[in-house]
């Protein structure tokens, strides 16, 4: 099954663990076994725009969505049998100990 994993960065919370694993390592470990298919960094909130269509026109932002100081920094795309899979691929990313990594199951759209 596959799942989207966000990277939250917060800036509010503090480093009180020290990661398992470098990114590096992480990577490696979890692309080398087939466990992601493809992720990357995102540019910061500030690059972004926001797309609505309202009353027929398109309306553009600058930013994001809502006002917050999360941010989604990166993302994969896991393949895991299971959700408790998914957890412990998640468990080990580094920003998992001094961010919040969300996961989110794929909702295929035939179904």
């Amino acid at each position: 099954m596959k799942y989207l994993m966000l990277v939250v960065v917060d800036p509010s919370l503090e480093d009180t663990e020290e990661a398992p694993i470098t990114i590096e390592q992480w990577v490696d470990e979890t692309y080398g076994a087939g466990k992601a298919t493809d992720g990357d960094r995102l540019r910061p909130p500030a690059d972004a725009k926001t797309v609505r269509r309202r009353g027929g026109k398109v309306l553009v932002t600058d930013g994001p969505f809502a006002e917050t100081h999360e941010w989604i920094a990166g993302y994969d795309i896991l393949e895991a049998d299971s959700l408790d899979e998914a957890v412990e691929i998640a468990s080990r990313h580094p920003m998992a100990t001094s961010g919040i990594i969300e996961l989110r199951p794929a909702w295929p759209l035939d179904l």
